[in-house]
């Protein structure tokens, strides 16, 4: 059986934060306790005791608050969701109090809800970041079975939120696993897709972060600016634009389909609005990933925007043009 290793960290499409960083591992030190492999694929103990602890809903909120805008939690379902609020339990911790230790093993993922850190590396322990009140650290012992690659010490009192290591590869590596594998199908069954080579769509389904929509609900708006294009998972999407006697369908879509990516290639606001027909799942692609992830395909997308039905003389030419660079360029 192959490790199974994803890319969930660094800098790359989905942003960018501080994190615990790598450093140089000694020579001399003793094998983690923890190095075994981890392979999500062979784990089946999701029917087992799950780390529940009880919280007010008052704690239930600054929960929330905390882990909403971590870069972890982005691709986690509602369901994966509360299973990490109930995993997670309140640490206080006291000015000069160490966190982790740099080469001791990992035991948990922290969220800081308040106070300020202090991360050290290196046998001279040099300072090389601070955490503000915000942010988590403790990830990367957990994910590639290594030891703790720096010290965090509180500079002040604070309170952070902790979950156990086997909760959080359970919860976190698991479903990682699950999207990229769900999201592989789904974009192998998108005849734009198929030129790129079996890594380049590992790449595209890592990227891809995904978005629900209630029956009628407007998923994107025409007019607004572009945030990223969608891969339809599951439902119909119907297609609008706005004309004098109010808007007209003009596509109806449904999975393995896709849409919004007219605006990323033209960089202009939506030629159209899109709707959800019944409820919707889709796979969302940022802006940001869009160029470098689907460069290849861009010829594909360009002649399939040639039937477009709705978008305007200037941009018409807008496509043409960028339809001849794109041959000239393969001869």
């Amino acid at each position: 059986m192959k490790q199974w290793r994803t890319k969930l960290f660094g800098k790359g499409c989905l942003g960018w934060r501080p994190r615990e960083p790598l450093v140089n591992r000694y020579a001399s030190r003793r094998k983690s306790v923890f190095a075994e492999t981890y392979d999500p694929e062979a784990d089946d103990d999701d029917d087992g005791a799950r780390a529940i602890f009880p919280k007010t809903d008052e704690q239930r909120a600054r929960l929330c608050d905390s882990v909403k805008n971590i870069l972890l939690f982005r691709s986690l379902d509602k369901e994966q969701m509360n299973e990490v609020l109930d995993a997670m339990f309140e640490k206080k911790v006291k000015a000069k109090d160490y966190i982790i230790k740099q080469g001791d093993d990992g035991d948990n993922f922290y969220v800081i809800e308040s106070g300020i850190y202090k991360a050290y590396v290196g046998e001279d322990q040099k300072h090389i970041h601070t955490y503000d009140n915000s942010g988590s650290f403790g990830e990367l012992a957990l994910l590639y079975n290594m030891p703790r690659a720096a010290t965090i010490q509180a500079e002040t009192d604070g309170q952070l939120w902790a979950m156990d290591r086997q909760t959080f590869r359970r919860i976190l590596l698991k479903s990682a696993f699950r999207k990229r594998k769900m999201y592989e199908a789904l974009l192998d069954a998108v005849p734009m897709l198929k030129t790129l080579q079996s890594y380049e769509r590992m790449n595209l389904a890592d990227a891809l972060i995904p978005k629900t929509f209630a029956k009628g609900e407007r998923i994107i708006k025409q007019g607004d600016a572009a945030d990223g294009m969608y891969f339809i998972e599951e439902g119909k999407v119907s297609i609008r634009i706005q004309q004098d006697a109010g808007e007209v369908e003009i596509s109806n879509l449904e999975k393995g389909q896709y849409f919004g990516e007219l605006a990323l290639v033209t960089h202009r606001p939506r030629a159209a609005s899109a709707y959800a027909v019944d409820n919707v799942k889709v796979a969302f692609l940022q802006t940001d990933c869009f160029e470098r992830l689907l460069g290849k395909v861009l010829d594909v997308m360009l002649r399939g925007m040639k039937h477009y039905r709705y978008v305007d003389q200037s941009v018409w030419k807008m496509i043409l043009e960028a339809c001849r660079e794109e041959n000239s360029q393969v001869r």
